[in-house]
């Protein structure tokens, strides 16, 4: 009798592992697909069978999953859509027709794959995924990560998903179509946790040597993609504010991140911004870097003009890192800051209100370690990866039941 067989008998039939397929555009990475990598890599694979899809080979994301061992498979060649795109009458039809299209090429390709569930991560995704995890027989988890009246989780979401993850409270669809409450659950992104902190020093020093500035030259920085609800624009505003107040201290403002693929480069309307306030040699364009420890380690604040933002990622690395955050006090940061504690929480749309903080931690090195060992004690405690795997690893045994065996797969398929 083969071992397995004899384990059968003795104990009954094996609980058949969860096959979930997460797709992708792959074109792009930001933090959601960085959070998504970090739960696939942390699933327990006695439980669950991850298939990441690809709709787009050879780019930045296949490159970032390879590179942490997580193979990747090609999507099914179908058209990309948004919930945002191809309005009015001609173009709803073409979007329809387009639907249809992809749905007769993703449902064979879920069964096939004897795919349970579907988790999408972004708006592309959710509208191209929806309609075929259904119809394939499987589940569908939608992740939202986005403004809370975006249209796709008010409409879409309501009617197919049969979850909705959440970031954090503030991203709750706010005019659902149907009611919502019964399954939406706010879960944290996962967050590695740093195994020892950049020396802040040579992180100074390498940038300054980089950008061929002088020795003594203070750095605060804008860490994410060049977006218009980031508001990489009015990073630049703040940094003038505090250089009108102090136009003989040594700051130069540094921006990491790239505009995404067929979106306006906001890298240009910096450039603009920056040379019409006079500052154009205190702000630099550094484009994307990896990792982000010696980035954050060059950073004596983390600036987040952001608005709208759901919960960012980059914040809660900041504070792992022990770099201090100055935040709007919009969107999902109110959530991971307390104000004067563990970072401080300014008025949006104000570049004045980022001055007083951001003197604080330049000038009083007592207020900047206070800051820093609090906010990085408090995200240790917080943001670990394990609490947000676990919260997903029970919606996924919740939504498909841990019934199942490995018999009656074999006698389904």
């Amino acid at each position: 009798m083969l071992l397995s067989e004899k384990t059968m008998e003795q104990h009954g039939p094996l609980p058949r592992k969860i096959t979930i397929a997460f797709p992708f555009v792959g074109d792009k990475l930001g933090g959601s697909h960085i959070s998504a990598a970090g739960l696939i890599a942390g699933l327990d694979r006695t439980r669950f069978d991850p298939l990441i899809v690809i709709h787009r080979s050879g780019l930045i994301l296949e490159r970032y999953m390879h590179e942490r061992g997580l193979p990747v498979t090609l999507a099914p060649e179908v058209d990309i859509l948004s919930p945002t795109k191809d309005r009015g009458l001609k173009g709803g039809i073409a979007r329809a027709r387009s639907l249809m299209r992809n749905t007769a090429r993703l449902v064979p390709f879920l069964r096939a794959n004897a795919i349970d569930i579907v988790h999408t991560n972004d708006s592309e995704m959710h509208a191209t995924w929806a309609l075929a995890a259904r119809l394939s027989g499987g589940k569908l988890l939608w992740h939202h990560r986005a403004d809370p009246l975006a249209q796709g989780v008010n409409t879409l979401a309501p009617l197919l998903a049969n979850h909705i993850v959440g970031v954090s409270k503030f991203v709750q669809p706010a005019r659902p179509l149907l009611p919502i409450g019964h399954k939406f659950t706010v879960l944290h992104s996962p967050f590695d946790h740093p195994s020892s902190l950049p020396d802040r020093e040579a992180c100074r020093r390498a940038f300054v040597d980089e950008l061929r500035l002088p020795l003594n030259t203070r750095f605060v920085g804008y860490v994410g993609g060049l977006v218009a609800r980031k508001q990489p624009v009015a990073f630049v505003e703040a940094v003038h504010a505090f250089l009108q107040s102090y136009p003989d201290f040594a700051l130069s403002g540094l921006i990491f991140g790239t505009s995404p693929p067929n979106r306006p480069d906001l890298g240009e309307e910096v450039k603009r911004r920056a040379k019409a306030l006079g500052i154009s040699d205190r702000i630099h364009l550094m484009g994307f870097r990896t990792p982000v420890a010696p980035c954050m380690g060059a950073l004596d604040a983390l600036l987040v003009p952001a608005l709208n933002e759901p919960f960012g990622r980059t914040l809660i690395e900041a504070m792992l890192l022990g770099t201090p955050v100055i935040a709007t006090n919009h969107g999902g940061n109110p959530e991971a800051i307390e104000d004067g504690i563990t970072g401080y929480l300014v008025e949006p749309g104000k570049p004045d209100a980022f001055v007083a903080p951001l003197t604080w931690l330049l000038t009083d090195r007592q207020q900047w370690d206070h800051i820093s060992s609090t906010a990085r004690t408090q995200a240790l405690i917080k943001y670990g990866d394990k609490a947000h795997i676990d919260g997903i690893s029970k919606l996924y045994e919740r939504l498909v039941g841990t019934h199942r065996t490995q018999s009656e797969c074999s006698q389904s398929g």
